[in-house]
């Protein structure tokens, strides 16, 4: 069986074939990489060891102000006890009773119960003592990252020609979903929003069969941020498989016994390593406010793993203000669409969300109706390429 590789099937006639089967020559502009070396000797730090069980939020420890954090949590700041290596090891997870090893996507929390506290507006406020701000910086994105927003919303692509959008349809179908439930625009609209990265590969995408996508999953491997785990109604990221034997075996310590559902910085689940998007579908425009606080846990999370795995080989300066994840939450007229970046100070790190483009796509009788649509190829097209390079530099 062929490795799955990512290529821009776009840029062939001017670049020449770009796939991770030659990214080593890429990868040769880097100095350093992704290298576990001998087992470290780990502190005996009672529980805050990197090899503890872990089952909730990691502690933000506060560096400048060390003594307000240990009076108000009772312990010191994680950072003064782990260096960056031992914080992004792989974590076990508390074992409970009656409960399987592994958690599988039988597991999924009902739509209501999923979104419970998301409803809640003061989730913002939680995030924000996380460090995950639903909001632009002083200094908004880097230049580099304007200029790929552009690109990704004005770059042109083909749409489908029999779809619920064409023309003479149209209108009819945005009629037929109104005052209808979550799952029914999913069904109908979603496809047409947020296009399946998995189905354009089985058409011929080739440079896409390095993406997995997964529907309604729990993010259960991944280290959580507020000690409940995100499951977005669609996320895309790239499969185990994507990566070589050798880079598998640098990010080892890092992912853990993923089948045994260990957790880690890099993985949703045991199949998707570095999410990098992510869709909230909801009904009406009062709850696309819950599916953006959503949204940005899970991408925070996601931005999350880009950025420990740069700090581990020195080069998180690299990243700092550029797009690593993006998300689009949407009903049955309006889509938002969003970008998430972290600001690096040293070793303090901010998350951000920066505004890409909100429309109604009903709007002028369906003018922009292909808009998101266009959006979301042109990141699968043109985006993740140089984002899967970028994670193998630093693994290499």
């Amino acid at each position: 069986m062929n490795r799955p590789t990512c290529s821009n099937e776009q840029n062939r006639s001017t670049e020449g074939p770009r796939s991770p089967c030659n990214r080593r020559n890429r990868s040769m502009e880097y100095t350093s990489g992704l290298d576990p070396g001998p087992p470290l000797k780990r502190r005996q730090l009672s529980r805050l060891s990197a090899e503890e069980s872990f089952d909730g939020a990691p502690d933000n420890g506060d560096l400048d102000n060390p003594i307000s954090f240990w009076a108000r949590e009772g312990h010191w700041p994680r950072e003064y006890f782990e260096s960056t290596i031992e914080r992004a090891l792989a974590r076990k997870r508390r074992k409970q009773s009656n409960s399987a090893t592994c958690t599988t996507p039988s597991d999924q929390k009902p739509r209501e119960e999923k979104s419970a506290q998301y409803r809640d507006p003061r989730y913002k406020a939680l995030l924000a003592t996380k460090g995950s701000f639903m909001d632009k910086s002083d200094l908004g994105i880097a230049e580099a990252s304007k200029r790929t927003c552009h690109t990704l919303l004005s770059a042109e692509q083909t749409i489908p020609k029999e779809s619920l959008f064409r023309d003479d349809l149209f209108d009819q179908t945005c009629r037929s979903v109104e005052d209808r439930n979550e799952a029914r625009i999913l069904r109908d609209i979603t496809p047409l929003i947020v296009p399946s990265a998995e189905i354009l590969a089985i058409h011929g995408s080739i440079g896409l069969k390095c993406l997995i996508e997964i529907l309604n999953e729990g993010w259960n491997n991944s280290v959580p941020l507020t000690g409940a785990r995100p499951q977005p109604d669609y996320s895309v990221g790239f499969w185990r498989e994507a990566f070589t034997a050798t880079q598998l075996n640098k990010l080892s310590p890092f992912i853990g016994d993923f089948i045994a559902g260990d957790l880690s910085y890099f993985m949703a689940t045991y199949s998707l390593y570095f999410p990098f998007l992510a869709c909230e579908v909801k009904c009406g425009a009062a709850a696309l406010d819950i599916a953006d606080r959503q949204n940005a846990h899970s991408m925070t999370l996601a931005v999350r793993g880009v950025v420990e795995l740069f700090y581990l080989v020195g080069r998180e300066n690299e990243i700092d203000r550029q797009i690593l994840a993006f998300s689009v939450s949407h009903d049955h007229q309006s889509v938002r669409i969003y970008g998430y970046y972290p600001v690096i100070n040293g070793k303090e790190v901010k998350y951000y969300r920066h505004p890409i483009r909100s429309f109604s796509f009903t709007e002028l009788d369906g003018k922009e109706k292909w808009a998101a649509y266009q959006f979301t190829k042109n990141v699968y097209d043109i985006w993740v390429l140089d984002h899967f390079m970028r994670i193998c530099s630093a693994i290499e």
